[in-house]
């Protein structure tokens, strides 16, 4: 089976990524389950229910989270009766939301897990033992694929998780850094690694925000409006080709410009990317 992961989707220029893409991926890689970072989709920092049900309508059957993933209110509600949002599992007891079992188009199940990195961003718990616990329950309810989303700032934490999981996840994907990273592999074990997935949104700014009021705050130190930016839209992910075993086959990243354009497939030909 193939599973697409697409990378941080930041504000309506990613929104609008998806809505184009999307579709037309899953269709020419003949994708059985799709996969996206949203906790940037509504202007950069959170999701909204309005804009998680826009990412759903698109083509993408789960959504999972990060640091910002409470910034907008009302997620902590939705969070709760949608099993297709997945946040961090090393938050702790008693906050909303889990890891989720989604039906893949061929009728796998796949379970999807996220976690949080601690360097640099958060004093939660231990993200290699919230891994290693959703993990054991997802197995224990007979799920053999299994995919996580480490949303951490360092390479060093991202790539340390990946070979703590190497064997027991299909695939160990980063997010965060909104840089895609050229360092996907498959470990001895058999879990598909990619660094950072990169980002689904504009390119013409500094991760996804208006490089004049980021090059300010370098530059003065002082408090400045961060926005996001608009420009050079790019859809950016990795494609994993898996089996139930849960080892994968072959982990592919995915970056292109568009619109419109083409991205690269794994066997070398292309997939439009166009209204």
């Amino acid at each position: 089976m193939k599973l697409l992961f697409i990378g941080d989707i930041v504000g309506r220029p990613g929104r609008e990524l998806v809505r184009r893409a999307v579709k037309l991926l899953v269709r020419a890689w003949q994708v059985d389950l799709a996969i996206a970072n949203g906790e940037n989709a509504s202007a950069g920092a959170g999701l909204t229910r309005e804009h998680a049900d826009e990412i759903f309508r698109a083509g993408v059957h789960g959504i999972t989270g990060g640091n910002h993933t409470w910034d907008k209110r009302e997620i902590l509600t939705y969070i709760g009766q949608e099993p297709r949002l997945v946040r961090p599992a090393n938050y702790l007891a008693g906050t909303p939301g889990q890891a989720s079992i989604l039906n893949a188009t061929d009728g796998t199940r796949v379970g999807v897990v996220n976690v949080l990195g601690r360097v640099f961003l958060s004093t939660l718990d231990d993200p290699f033992a919230a891994a290693d616990r959703e993990i054991q329950r997802l197995r224990d309810e007979g799920v053999r694929v299994i995919l996580v989303d480490v949303h951490a700032e360092t390479t060093s934490e991202k790539i340390a998780i990946s070979w703590w999981l190497d064997g027991r996840a299909t695939a160990v994907i980063g997010t965060h850094t909104h840089v895609q990273t050229a360092d996907e592999r498959i470990l001895p074990g058999g879990t598909a690694c990619l660094t950072d997935a990169g980002m689904t949104g504009p390119h013409d700014g500094v991760i996804g925000v208006e490089r004049e009021a980021v090059i300010a705050r370098f530059r003065t130190g002082l408090p400045v409006r961060f926005e996001p930016a608009t420009g050079d839209p790019r859809p950016n992910g990795a494609l994993v080709t898996a089996d139930p075993t849960p080892a994968a086959r072959s982990p592919s990243a995915a970056s292109a410009s568009t619109p419109p354009t083409s991205m690269p497939s794994p066997t070398g030909n292309s997939a439009e990317v166009g209204p």
